[in-house]
């Protein structure tokens, strides 16, 4: 289960756009999805963000 209280609005809003990456993600260990939640605070803006959630997976 992911927890929302962690994760960045705007990671969350692109993972929203993108179900089939969200589908990965939500396959994660507990460990790995934390290691993309940190990577997506560190994005500063929106377009970065789309891109970030777009290439995650490949």
């Amino acid at each position: 289960m992911i927890d929302n209280r962690e994760l960045p609005i705007g990671f969350t809003m692109e993972l929203a756009q993108h179900s089939d990456v969200l589908n990965q993600f939500a396959k994660l260990p507990r460990q790995e999805q934390n290691t993309l939640i940190e990577g997506a605070k560190q994005v500063r803006s929106r377009d970065e963000m789309r891109n970030y959630v777009e290439n995650m997976f490949r």
